[in-house]
């Protein structure tokens, strides 16, 4: 109790009941309690009381009337270490832990004592990552809970987090020595974490002395096998480790990175003594794959073929519809693929034949027709990949022929006009195989994925609300569920269609996904020392210091960045058409249409009310514990209206270069290594006129890649900038003139722009961009640059759909002057080449192949999905090709 404003015995014997209420969530009882303590003219402006009052309004969704109560609470009684926690709870509530932890010091100063707060202030300072504070506090709660053992944990857990190892590894063990009376289960844990800090400190020798020491007590066997021999071998002793991972190889003999290991301590000399590995496994487990797919890596001639053979055929027996993704690692030796082409085809042909691989082989047995299906199947992928869609096209439409009823060849056929460049075709053809069977998760979020990539938006949301909950729209739902690639998927399409704020929406819901997943490590720093899963704590706290380097989220930064830029270049204009109708009709008309939107207005109000009546009943006749917990998420989710993202608020701001700073400072921290993050960075700063941040962006870069082909464009916007720009200060001036020389590595920009077009003359993307800087230049260069850039030699190793398509978009959009005939002639060209790719397509072609996603034909379809829809309504959406974000 506060000495300040102290409370008579009645009032304190309420006070405790509020206390109650709170930790048992009866916010209703405890406003009533907590009225009658305010209802003594005496203690109206009790402090505390008031604080608690303003904490259970907050809960229960009143946020304004609850920090307005916890403000007066606090300006009545500031010396009360109670309304100071409380300020603090509803600053965290905000996840303003910053302003959190300034409440609970200025707490901790009134109660110095007081555990519960200390220990909300080291939950935020290790949220926050203020380690040294985290260590202070952590030791405070040691010397007053010596006989807990959070208490210990949390302790060393703090010098581990400060990498002071042996301080964390002493601490430890004298807990498990004195203090340690706990199931087996928790104490291995806690050896584990002992060897791990061991370890991480560089002391080997003694992590395996440890290791060895309590094997016996140690439960998780695949940990501590795995540990050996890691150790083993960084400590050179290698037969030992030889003998450790065969151990891991009988208990999972399909994990790669056993026979990685495995390698690396048997350390071969030759190709042979690495085959002899990989063959003694598969002699003892023949229905290994992995042990004959991996030696394909590093065999070459006879013997690799001798191998591929063998393991193909064994595949295409067996119908393994990935092969080809096993396969995919080879492709980068062209060798290899050749031979892999040559033993296919050799395959399909004898097949079809006599039914054999080898109808020389009167031994052999005769293959089922399947094995011809699947060998069409691997020919497919293969042609595919190396972008022969005709050919493609040929062996899928044989497996169709062949069976017409296998899903997975719609799948490839949609892959091919995918990479052919016609996604509307490929939505198209996954449609048709998704329509085999409609209960496959799988297939529709495939489907839902190339729908979204041919900007059919609403056909793909129809289809995910087979899987979503029903009675609400299917993104709400997802957005709910975190379904990240869609929503990244539905950002690009609205970018493509123009829709700049709903591109923007998507990209801040993504963000939001991220502001979550931080958030919600909080509930672990707790959870993790009482169930002392200490090794996997670590993990979680090192995933969430770089989790904005996850693709997902650089993806849809880049996005969001590009975006705002293009809204800082072409800004826009907005009609306000309702006021321009207004302005139109006569005073009588105006009062006429403003008095039925007033009228409107009363009576959307008047059935709210009605309705919120009728819940008010029907909650009534429940229980006080499930009325109280519906009505705090109902006014939850009012409160959360402020915070929706408004697209037409989103495209319509006055500082697209601010908010686009904010995605960018993530990325510069997290993702640093990628060039893509200072080549942003540069369109932003240059747009603001920082020319040093200009200078700083372009020399990371050139870091990463000095060869790339937009940041050849950065540093000679940056010479020209630098060269016409005025006011500079001498500082600045300078540094720039005294560190341009080196970027350029040239005379002049001319000679510099000449050597980068000599050095890159194959690669499509560097064409380009030097092309764009040669006419920027010199106009009168512009014939120079168009022969450059339109010539689809043969020699371009970048000649795809892609950057064919840049290309075009450059003519089109004037970075070579105004040449419609030139864009003309360039796209004729291409659809030459790339005949499916709907981008090159004549204009005749694509109205008669475009299709209305609000046609009757597509709601008809929609219909009949509806009407297929699974019985497992609440399912989630499996994303695509892997592509969840695991937390």
């Amino acid at each position: 109790m506060s000495k300040s404003q102290p409370l008579p015995p009645k009032e304190q014997t309420l006070f405790k009941r509020v206390l109650k209420c709170y930790e048992q969530k009866q916010y209703k009882n405890g406003l009533k309690f907590a009225k009658q303590i305010l209802s003594n003219p005496k203690q109206s402006e009790h402090g505390e009381t008031l604080a608690m009052k303003g904490l259970m309004l907050n809960a229960m969704g009143k946020r304004e009337e609850g920090f307005d109560h916890v403000r007066r609470g606090l300006k009545s009684d500031i010396k009360s270490h109670v309304c100071w926690h409380v300020y603090g709870l509803l600053q965290r509530s905000e996840k303003k832990f910053d302003e959190a932890i300034k409440c609970y010091r200025n707490a901790l100063k009134l109660e110095p004592e007081n555990i519960q707060i200390m220990r909300d202030l080291s939950l935020l300072q290790v949220q926050m990552r203020d380690l040294e504070g985290y260590r202070e506090t952590r030791y405070q709660l040691l010397q007053q809970r010596p006989a807990q053992r959070q208490s210990w944990i949390g302790y060393a857990m703090s010098y581990h987090l400060l990498k002071e190892y042996s301080m964390a590894l002493s601490i430890t063990e004298q807990f498990r020595e004195s203090q340690m009376e706990t199931m087996r289960y928790e104490k291995s844990e806690l050896l584990l974490y002992e060897n791990m800090l061991l370890v991480e400190s560089g002391r080997l020798q003694a992590a395996f002395d440890h290791l060895e020491k309590f094997e016996s007590q140690i439960v998780d066997k695949v940990s501590y096998l795995e540990t050996k021999g890691d150790l083993l071998i960084s400590l050179g002793r290698n037969n030992e480790a030889t003998l450790v991972y065969k151990q891991l190889l009988e208990r999972n003999p399909e994990n790669v990175m056993y026979f990685k290991r495995l390698e690396e301590a048997h350390k071969p000399k030759t190709v042979d003594d690495q085959l002899a590995i990989y063959c003694d496994i598969f002699d003892r487990f023949s229905y290994v794959s992995v042990a004959r797919r991996l030696p394909l890596t590093f065999l070459t001639g006879e013997k690799f073929q001798s191998f591929l053979d063998a393991y193909m055929r064994r595949m295409l027996t067996k119908g393994a519809a990935p092969l080809f993704t096993l396969l995919k690692c080879l492709y980068s030796d062209l060798e290899k693929v050749q031979v892999i082409e040559q033993t296919a085809l050799g395959y399909l042909e004898s097949l079809h034949s006599c039914m054999k691989f080898d109808p020389t082989d009167s031994e052999e047995s005769i293959q089922p027709p399947t094995t011809e299906l699947w060998t069409l199947h691997l020919l497919a992928q293969h042609c595919c990949y190396l972008d022969q869609s005709e050919r493609a096209l040929e062996f899928i439409d044989r497996a169709l022929d062949h069976t017409p009823t296998l899903i997975e060849l719609y799948m490839v056929k949609a892959k091919i006009y995918k990479k052919a460049g016609d996604c509307r075709k490929a939505a198209e053809c996954l449609n048709d195989g998704r329509m085999l069977d409609t209960a496959d998760r799988y297939i529709n979020c495939k489907c839902a994925k190339y729908m979204l990539q041919s900007d059919q938006v609403e056909r793909a949301e129809e289809l995910c609300s087979m899987f979503t909950r029903e009675g609400a729209s299917a993104s709400d739902t997802l957005n709910e569920m975190q379904c990240i690639w869609f929503e990244r998927e539905s950002a690009l399409s609205y970018r493509r269609q123009g829709s700049w704020g709903k591109a923007l929406q998507k990209c801040h819901e993504i963000e939001r996904h991220f502001m979550e997943i931080f958030d919600d490590q909080f509930d672990f720093h707790t959870y993790c020392m009482r169930k002392m899963t200490l090794r996997a704590y670590v993990e979680l706290l090192q995933v969430e210091d770089k989790l904005r380097s996850h693709p997902f989220y650089f993806q849809a930064a880049k996005l969001a960045i590009e975006i705002y830029i293009r809204l800082y270049d072409q800004p826009l204009v907005r009609q306000n058409k309702e006021a321009d109708k207004l302005g139109e009709m006569s005073e009588q008309e105006r009062k006429k249409m403003l008095s039925k939107q007033r009228k409107a207005q009363k009576k959307a109000a008047q059935k709210q009310q009605q309705l919120q009546s009728g819940q008010d009943k029907d909650t009534g006749k429940r229980d006080t514990k499930e009325r109280d917990s519906k009505q705090t998420d109902n006014e939850k989710k009012e409160t959360g209206k402020d915070l929706l993202l408004v697209p037409e608020e989103l495209e319509s701001t006055k500082q697209p270069l601010e908010e686009a700073l904010k995605f960018l400072k993530p990325l510069q921290t997290l993702a640093s290594s990628r060039v893509e993050t200072h080549l942003l960075a540069y369109q932003i700063f240059c747009r603001k006129r920082k020319f040093l941040l200009m200078l700083q962006s372009v020399k990371r870069a050139a870091a990463i890649d000095r060869n790339h082909h937009e940041l050849h464009e950065h540093i000679v916007d940056l010479m020209l900038a630098v060269a016409s720009a005025e006011g500079l200060s001498r500082p600045v001036s300078a540094i720039l003139h005294s560190t341009l020389p080196a970027l350029l590595d040239a005379p002049n920009v001319e000679e510099f722009n000449r050597q980068f077009l000599h050095n890159n003359a194959k690669s499509l993307p560097h064409l380009l961009s030097g092309c764009k800087v040669l006419y920027k230049l010199k106009p009168e260069n512009r014939d120079e640059a168009i022969r450059l850039v339109t010539d689809l030699s043969d020699e371009l190793t970048d000649r795809n759909v892609k950057w064919c398509s840049a290309v075009l978009e450059s003519l089109q959009g004037g970075n070579f002057g105004n040449i419609p005939e030139v864009a003309e002639q360039y796209k004729q060209d291409c659809h030459k080449l790339f005949r499916f790719a709907t981008a090159f397509a004549p204009p005749k072609v694509e109205t008669e192949d475009k299709e209305d996603p609000n046609s009757d034909a597509s709601h008809t379809e929609a219909a009949a999905l509806n009407a297929s829809k699974p019985s497992g309504k609440n399912d989630t959406v499996d994303p695509p090709e892997n592509e969840g974000l695991q937390q």
